[in-house]
């Protein structure tokens, strides 16, 4: 068996990506932690039908504002493809 691709662990188990990628340092999924949960933000984007380019956008390069002053760092450990995997995911947390 050799190593998984980014795409291939994702799809392996979706709902544990966000773990392997810092998110829970700062998120939960069901209640607000140093940012705000996974439910929120679903719920903040739901009829936004371009939410998961700006959440990925955001998640590479970070940013401070749209949740409070509470700065999200950049993530440099994610790649264009797993943020767009993780904004799809956060997404679907409704």
């Amino acid at each position: 068996m050799g190593l998984l691709l980014p795409s291939q662990a994702v799809l392996a188990d979706p709902d544990e990506f966000y773990k392997t990628k810092n998110c829970f340092a700062c998120h939960r999924v069901e209640r607000n932690h140093l940012g705000p949960s996974f439910k929120s933000i679903a719920a903040k984007y739901t009829d936004d039908k371009g939410a998961d380019q700006k959440l990925a956008k955001k998640v590479i390069e970070g940013g401070v504002g749209v949740w409070g002053n509470v700065p999200m760092p950049p993530q440099a450990q994610v790649n264009e493809e797993e943020a767009l995997t993780l904004a799809r995911w956060i997404l679907e947390q409704k």
